[in-house]
């Protein structure tokens, strides 16, 4: 059988395969930009606190670390939200006066559900913990039901008006003096997506899959001219 007939779809093959080994090595310079961007996070997240801004900017100032001193003030808003191995139970969000007198949101932590009806307690506080602008909306979320105080994102906006305090979130990291029932979520990476490297492993799988593909049509190819 002539070459030439070989010719066409070895290179379709190899071409194809090109481009999908091409795509892979897209994804691992992903992975590289993406880990930089994580450790750059971390490193803003664990940084020295920095006094509540004035002016708010939330791409600058997201994560920024704060250390506050003030008093937790009566009411709580009950985000749903689940813990792996605990299970469901709720974020507790309360009003904060800070000693300059700025009221501001306070992401305390977790409670199971079971204790659904803990009375947060009020008074004197020391709060570590960061700025953050959560973005836990998307076009599966359920609305609020405001009514019965089971939010299920943090909608800042919607949030400060229920409890009279500025658009201002802060995400407790420790609380002094500690309540002992709730448990700090902090801010940290582990949210935030980076599946770069089984994208990039996907990639180089399917080329294997098209080269693999490629030997086996030509060895038919040849069968069939040898018959």
């Amino acid at each position: 059988m002539p070459l030439t007939r070989y010719l066409a779809p070895l290179l379709f093959g190899l071409i194809g395969a090109g481009i999908l080994v091409g795509l892979g090595i897209w994804q691992l310079q992903r992975l590289d930009w993406k880990e930089s961007v994580l450790a750059q996070i971390e490193s803003r997240i664990a940084a020295d606190p920095e006094p509540l801004p004035q002016v708010v900017d939330p791409e600058a100032q997201r994560y920024q670390p704060v250390q506050l001193s003030g008093e937790f003030l009566p009411g709580a808003l009950r985000v749903l939200v689940s813990q792996k191995q605990v299970g469901a139970g709720y974020r507790l969000i309360s009003p904060f006066r800070t000693d300059e007198g700025r009221v501001v949101l306070l992401d305390r932590g977790f409670i199971p559900v079971a204790q659904k009806d803990l009375t947060p307690g009020t008074g004197p506080a020391q709060v570590r913990g960061n700025l953050h602008w959560p973005d836990d909306r998307n076009s599966s979320t359920p609305e609020n039901d405001e009514a019965g105080n089971t939010w299920f994102a943090r909608d800042i906006g919607p949030m400060s008006e229920a409890l009279q305090t500025e658009p201002l979130l802060v995400v407790a990291r420790a609380v002094t003096p500690a309540d002992p029932a709730i448990t700090p979520l902090p801010v940290s990476i582990t949210g935030i997506p980076n599946d770069h490297l089984q994208y990039a492993l996907t990639w180089f799988s399917l080329a294997g899959v098209w080269l693999v593909m490629t030997a086996h049509f030509l060895w038919r190819q040849r069968k069939n001219g040898a018959s």
